[in-house]
């Protein structure tokens, strides 16, 4: 599973001209999902989304010290699954991302682990295999981005 975490001072989800989903400061996740993801790949990429720390602390201003939990802020999850897609010809490849159905499975259980483990009302998601407009106005910048077949990386 690969995440691209994007600090955000407001993010927002549109279908068909009409917002669905918006969050102030917090962060942005678009979420892409490998053919051979499991729910460990999925609890890895949970808890870094939940303890990545992208903010200085509130009252000494150390850098990179708050997370977003900690925070208080909001979480907005996207599924995109061209983050697995291979470009060696000028059209993209798209094997290695999970076929919709099991995909769309495991992004709902990730949307509901980090509601779980965080506040529910706190965290909003696109509609997954919608054509979304995302809009973002990304705080920093500051972009992660994470995998779960790298844990290291």
């Amino acid at each position: 599973m690969r995440a691209v975490i994007q600090r955000v001072t407001s993010a927002s989800v549109t279908v068909d001209g009409e917002i669905v989903s918006n969050i102030g400061p917090g962060l942005l996740c678009l979420i892409g999902i490998r053919e051979t993801d499991t729910s460990k790949d999925l609890e890895f990429i949970c808890k870094k989304i939940l303890t990545v720390r992208a903010w200085p602390h509130p009252e000494t201003s150390k850098a990179w010290d708050t997370n977003v939990t900690s925070a208080g802020l909001e979480v907005l999850l996207v599924s995109q699954f061209t983050l697995y897609a291979r470009l060696k010809k000028p059209k993209p490849d798209y094997s290695k991302a999970m076929g919709p159905q099991q995909a769309k499975e495991l992004y709902s259980q990730l949307v509901e682990a980090v509601r779980r483990q965080y506040v529910a009302e706190r965290v909003k998601d696109g509609i997954f295999g919608a054509k979304m407009n995302v809009a973002l106005v990304n705080d920093g910048p500051v972009t992660y981005i994470i995998d779960s077949a790298d844990p290291d990386g």
